[in-house]
């Protein structure tokens, strides 16, 4: 039950931010009742929606909730008061709500009103759905993935720039579904120069997926101000991260674009990400996807250590060359004591292509 209680929270992949993804499972006596998932922020909760389905075949009923179910009035009303309302005699908990100050809150005051209150049901799974949530609510900043796509000796294109495309098909396909699931996306000056990206989610279907918010690096603003990713009708809104005192001509050319100018303070003579992370932490951008290239790549991983997980696609291709930009940048370890150690969580193929899937280990 709380298998499928999982698969109903992926329906609001994308769309739930910066809520958690939450689905629920009314069953009896083994059979299911009804099913519900937390659709967008400012909806009804998981809960009620499988409750309100159930109406009163929920009394005496068993509910399993991916989440601990809320106990606090938000932009919604306590999920706990719909839960004591519909009769159910058992409620089943996935994970605990990771809010340091709500822990707990829920699954005791059930309890305390004579509810029998499992906790801990495939825990690690519904974690692990919702580790952008976890980080932003425990931390304040968002969930950071780094992603890039390589050939098999870690080249990120041709000595001449050229890299469309690294991957085929399958793996870009993924790219599009992870935009759509991301609340930020974010390149270098060098990715914009070299491939002029619209940084938009190319999904099928006539949604066609949710673009995410654009991040630039540019310290200098030096970008082109007619570059596809300052288009506001080709993607979601842009905002360029540069050095502090921008010129003023600079700045009023973007914002006459619609794109945002975010100053900020620099750290190896580039913007510093730790500074960009808290900014949108502020704007509750629970999670940022970095597509950008090598340079992007040594600062997340090597130099600032923000990474919280790296996707790494390898297309059976070789290159070579001794000028093609590999995947990390930067200036490197000098022994090998001082390498980023990751530890590697999944391996699968993407049509011809390879995705490795890890998270850096602290040190």
């Amino acid at each position: 039950m709380m298998a499928l209680a999982l698969a109903e929270a992926r329906k609001g992949w994308g769309r739930t931010s910066p809520n958690p993804m939450v689905g629920a499972v009314v069953a009896d006596g083994g059979r299911v009742v009804s099913k519900g998932f937390h659709a967008r922020a400012g909806t009804p909760h998981a809960e009620p929606v499988a409750l309100d389905r159930a109406g009163d075949r929920a009394r005496g009923a068993v509910l399993y909730v991916t989440l601990e179910p809320c106990n606090h009035q938000g932009r919604t009303p306590p999920c706990t008061a719909a839960i004591l309302a519909s009769g159910v005699r058992r409620v089943v908990i996935g994970a605990r709500d990771p809010n340091p100050h709500v822990r707990g809150g829920g699954a005791g005051f059930l309890a305390e009103r004579g509810l029998d209150v499992v906790t801990g049901v495939l825990g690690r799974e519904c974690e692990e759905l919702n580790v952008f949530f976890n980080k932003f609510i425990t931390t304040g900043r968002p969930y950071v993935i780094v992603k890039s796509a390589a050939t098999l000796d870690g080249k990120l294109a041709t000595r001449e720039g050229h890299s469309r495309w690294v991957t085929g098909d399958k793996a870009r396909r993924f790219v599009h579904r992870l935009r759509h699931g991301v609340d930020a996306i974010l390149v270098g000056r060098g990715t914009v120069l070299a491939d002029d990206p619209s940084l938009n989610t190319r999904l099928p279907g006539r949604a066609g997926g949710i673009d995410p918010l654009r991040i630039v690096l540019d310290t200098r603003l030096s970008l082109p101000v007619t570059a596809r990713v300052f288009d506001p009708e080709s993607g979601g809104p842009t905002l360029v991260a540069c050095g502090p005192g921008p010129d003023g001509a600079r700045v009023r050319a973007l914002e006459k674009r619609g794109v945002e100018v975010l100053p900020l303070p620099l750290c190896r003579g580039r913007v510093e990400l730790a500074s960009l992370l808290d900014e949108m932490g502020r704007r509750r951008k629970t999670s940022l996807l970095i597509e950008g290239g090598a340079e992007i790549n040594a600062a997340a991983l090597v130099e600032e250590k923000i990474a919280d997980r790296i996707l790494f696609f390898f297309a059976p291709k070789i290159i070579g060359g001794r000028t093609a930009p590999t995947l990390v940048g930067g200036l490197g370890a000098a022994v090998m004591d001082e390498a980023l150690r990751v530890e590697i969580l999944k391996v699968r193929r993407l049509g011809d292509d390879w995705l490795f899937e890890a998270r850096p280990l602290s040190d």
